[in-house]
This record gives C-alpha cells, sequence and structure tokens, in this order.
C-alpha cells in the first residue's frame, strides 16, 4: 500500500540583508551597521523605533532607494525577493516591491487621481484594460472612488497618503512597503487602511513590513515587531514579547502603546495588545475622576475668524461660516476627518491662502508650518537652514553637515520647526507637526509649545494624535462638513467622543482622564 508524505514547506525570504552596512553621503556614522535579518513571505512585520534609528534607511533600501538614488556607501548583501539589491535597480526592484513613503506628496507626478494610480502599471507594461480594472479595484478597496476624477493638487494630505498607497498596491506586489502609512490619517481612514493591509496579507499572501510610531494601531495584525536603535536591531519578537522587553528597559519604555503604558505605570500585567485585552483584565476594577484645570483664556484675542468659508473651484464648500477666536497665551488643537478643511483654514487664518468669504483680524504677526517640510528646505546642509542653538533645541546640532533631504522624515519635521519657530509670532499655526516623529519627540513638542504659550503666542495645531493633542492642548475645535462641530474644553470633546478621542478615554470612559499617567493615577 502506498502511503502519502507530507511535508511542511518552507515560506522563502522576501527579502535577506546579510552584515549590510550603508551611510549617507558625507554622514559621520553608518545609518544600518551590520544590518542581517531575513522576512519570510507572508509576513506581517512592524518596524520601529525612534526617528533616526534607522527605519526609514532600511525600507529605503528594501526599495531599492538606499543606495541607487540616494547614494552613500554600502558593504554586505541584501536580496529582495531573490533579486540581488546591488544589481537591480529601484525601478527593476518595483515590479516585486511596492512602496509608500514618509512623504507621499514627493510621490505623485501625475496631474490626476486615475493616472496616478495607473502610471506604475503602464511603466510595467500592463494592457489599457488590465490597468482599468486594477485602477477601479484598487481604488474601491481604499475607499477612494469619489477622488479619481480629482486633480492630486488639490487633495489634502490625507487624502494625497491614500492615492499614493493605491498606486503603491495596484500591481498587486509580492512585499509592501510603507513608512508611517498613517500619520496624516484621520482614524477611521487609518483604521480603514490598516484592516485593507491585514486583508490583503491574510488573503493575498503580500509581505507586509510598515514602520510606524503609533505602534497601537498595528501590534494586533503584525506576526513581529523589529526594533531598531542606531542603524542595529536591538529587538526582534513576536508582538506581546516586543511589549514585554520594551516595558523592562527605561530607555526604550516610551515607546510602549497608551494602554501598554497605563499598565506598565499601574502595575497591571500582562501588558495589552488592544483595547479588548485591556478592558478584560480591568473588569472590576474602578477608580476616581480625574480633576482638570478648566481655567479660561483671558489673555487678549490675537486671532479672531468670523463667517470664513471656502470652495475649490466649482466643488462644495470646504468651509461654512465658521467663527472662533485664539486667545494670547492659549493652547488649542483643531481636529477633524480628512478632507473636513484643516489645512484650508489654517491657511486662510495665516493669509497664504486668499480669503473670499468672511473675515480674520490679526493682532501681530501669524507664523506657519505647513503639514510639508520639505517646503522649508532650501539649502544643501542642515547648518545652513537654522541657527546652531535652534538646531540644538530640536537635537538636529549632530547633523550639520548632512543633507536636509537625507534625513528621516520625524528629523525633517523637526528641522522645518526650528526654521519657522525663530521669529516671535503672536500666533504659531501648525499642521500635523507630529507626522514622523517618535514619542519622546512628541513629549518634547509638547513641552515646546506650552513654554511658546506661556511667553503669550496662541498655538493652534491641526492633528490626528488624539494622544498629542490630550497632552498639549487647553481647548479642542472639531470640524466636520465644514463647519465646527464641537469647540470646548479639551477633556471634554477628546474624552466624550468615538473616534475622535484617546485611547486611555475609551477605556476608562467618564474618568476625565486622557492620558496613561492620568488613567494609571486613578486606578
Amino acid at each position: 500500500m502506498n502511503t502519502l508524505t507530507i511535508e511542511r514547506a518552507v515560506a522563502p525570504s522576501a527579502l535577506r540583508f546579510d552584515d549590510f552596512t550603508y551611510a549617507y553621503p558625507a554622514a559621520d556614522v553608518a545609518a544600518l551597521e551590520s544590518l542581517s535579518i531575513a522576512v519570510a513571505a507572508g509576513e506581517f512585520v512592524l518596524v520601529c523605533g525612534d526617528s533616526g534609528s534607522g527605519k526609514s534607511t532600511f525600507l529605503r533600501a528594501i526599495s531599492g532607494l538606499v543606495p541607487h538614488h540616494f547614494g552613500g556607501a554600502a558593504s554586505g548583501s541584501a536580496e529582495i525577493c531573490g533579486r540581488d539589491l546591488r544589481e537591480n535597480s529601484a525601478g527593476e526592484l518595483a515590479a516585486c516591491c511596492g512602496t509608500l513613503l514618509q512623504d507621499p506628496e514627493t510621490q505623485v507626478v501625475m496631474d490626476s487621481v486615475r493616472a496616478e494610480i495607473a502610471f506604475p502599471l503602464e511603466n510595467l507594461g500592463w494592457e489599457r484594460s488590465a490597468i482599468a480594472v486594477a485602477v477601479e479595484e484598487t481604488a474601491a478597496a481604499l475607499g477612494i472612488e469619489a477622488l479619481l476624477a480629482r486633480r492630486t493638487d488639490e487633495l489634502s494630505g490625507g487624502e494625497l497618503q491614500r492615492v499614493a498607497l493605491a498606486a503603491a498596491l495596484a500591481s498587486r506586489p509580492e512585499v509592501l512597503v510603507l513608512d508611517e502609512p498613517t500619520s496624516q490619517l484621520d482614524p477611521v481612514a487609518a483604521d480603514e487602511l490598516l484592516a485593507t493591509l491585514a486583508r490583503l496579507n491574510n488573503d493575498r499572501g503580500t509581505t507586509i513590513i510598515l514602520a510606524d510610531h503609533r505602534l497601537e494601531r498595528v501590534l494586533d495584525v503584525a506576526d513581529r515587531v523589529v526594533m531598531f536603535e542606531q542603524g542595529r536591531v536591538v529587538i526582534d519578537a513576536e508582538p506581546q514579547r516586543f511589549l514585554t522587553e520594551a516595558a523592562s528597559d527605561l530607555r526604550r519604555a516610551h515607546l510602549l502603546p497608551p494602554l501598554a503604558e497605563l499598565f506598565d505605570r499601574a502595575g497591571i500585567s500582562p501588558l495589552p495588545l488592544n483595547a479588548k485585552t485591556a478592558r478584560k483584565h480591568l473588569h472590576g476594577i474602578t477608580g476616581r475622576t480625574a480633576a482638570r484645570d478648566a481655567t479660561e483664556p483671558g489673555g487678549e484675542v490675537v486671532l479672531d475668524l468670523r463667517g470664513v468659508g471656502h470652495r475649490y473651484g466649482d466643488a462644495a464648500p470646504v468651509l461654512s461660516d465658521v467663527a472662533f477666536a485664539l486667545h494670547a497665551g492659549e493652547r488649542a488643537v483643531l481636529m477633524g476627518a480628512n478632507g473636513s478643511g484643516k489645512s484650508t483654514l489654517l491657511r486662510l487664518a495665516h493669509g497664504v491662502q486668499r480669503l473670499r468669504k468672511g473675515t480674520v483680524d490679526r493682532a501681530g504677526e501669524v507664523a506657519l508650518l505647513l503639514q510639508n517640510p520639505n517646503d522649508y528646505l532650501i539649502h544643501e546642509r542642515v547648518a545652513d537652514e537654522a541657527p546652531p542653538a535652534a538646531l540644538a533645541q530640536f537635537g538636529l546640532d549632530r547633523f550639520g553637515g548632512r543633507d536636509p533631504r537625507d534625513l528621516s522624515g520625524g528629523e525633517r519635521q523637526r528641522l522645518a520647526l526650528a526654521i519657522v519657530m525663530q521669529s516671535d509670532p503672536a500666533v504659531l499655526l501648525l499642521d500635523e507637526p507630529t507626522r514622523g516623529m517618535d514619542q519622546s519627540r512628541k513629549h518634547e513638542l509638547s513641552m515646546l509649545l506650552r513654554a511658546i504659550a506661556a511667553r503669550g503666542t496662541a498655538v493652534l495645531v491641526a492633528t490626528h494624535d488624539a494622544e498629542f493633542a490630550a497632552s498639549f492642548a487647553q481647548r479642542a475645535l472639531l470640524l466636520g462638513s465644514g463647519a465646527l462641530l464641537a469647540d470646548g474644553p479639551a477633556a471634554e470633546v477628546l474624552g466624550g467622543g468615538w473616534h475622535f478621542s484617546t485611547a486611555v478615554a475609551n477605556l476608562l470612559p467618564g474618568s476625565g482622564a486622557l492620558t496613561p499617567a492620568e488613567g494609571a493615577e486613578l486606578l
């Protein structure tokens, strides 16, 4: 009788790096140092670490941008989908590897959304009919069908990010590399994106390598977490063990997601991967109600908007009859879904965009930092962009000889902040300033903005990051359908919602706690 023998198949490697070292041109130290790592086909890998730790360089190497586009010196070996990195250009690797970088505006090259998604397929030689089908299917998967007829230069940052992702996904690559893909997305869009990635990984076996500072969004779907420090891998573990290892080292505890940080501070174990697990372990535990400072702003009005409205061309109005005032020294956040008009409102408030309806009164200089930090970088050396004291304040003094465009996304964002904050404005407006920043840098930014406000400058930050908003703001404004839906104390707006609230507020409803520190004190 014949016996059937079944052998377990070993998944091939989607990528493999062996003793790979890379340094950017004019850099004093290597961005990647003796890197040896393999990722099996079909794995979902979350890459984390502080800004400048090597995450973005690792992803650039997978896509071939390092060393082919950025130059510099590389040694060791690397293979992506069986192709040698040194012998295949970024264009050749694109046949198997789709890439979404931190700055989608630098990737978008076509005038219309439909043409942008079709462009990489045309480069790969697809038939016209196949391209048409792929564009429609990809747009539907990402929920951007309504954007297909839009011009790319009219999109919000979050919309542009989803379009760039669609262009990377359309060819159905074997490997998908994403650098901070949710950094400009509202909470709903971020959840939808990660659900799409999970389906691609589960149903199609797509290998996904994703770097993100908001670990709580990804831990639940990742197979593995790879943490970088100074160009080296220091933790490579499944998600639960990663939390344990990170919490055990004070130098890395700041990387913990909000609910894991809450448990760590409160001395509760095990650390939760998600809200469902956290809620299960907190069952029966009750706490007090947080007391918060309800001080009303008492300074003079420095920015006053009345009846502000705006529309682009013949499209529906982006803003309709928006009115609010900012007082000297006030700290406020502006939140809302992608396309709700946050960026438009900041540009109108500053004056860089022409006001067509309503009035804006300004009591002094208004400074504005837009979403794309590259718009502020005009020199070839970091040292020429801002004075030494400003660079040191943002932890950039060691990069003086580097080209600003070689910095990581978080480093470029901090450099743009250093440039903008050299003046002493009456009002400071920031559009998604935490994009690409690690938790330590977010905390530093929060403290810096608090100090600026304490000197009398009103600060208004447009952000999707509820945790950052809770750490910084006294007041929260929520935009929706072109109008202000809410305007009140941050504890009320960020603690009573569904999507635009913090993880701690969702876990401990009605407590008034927004941050892990506040929640741990109550527990």
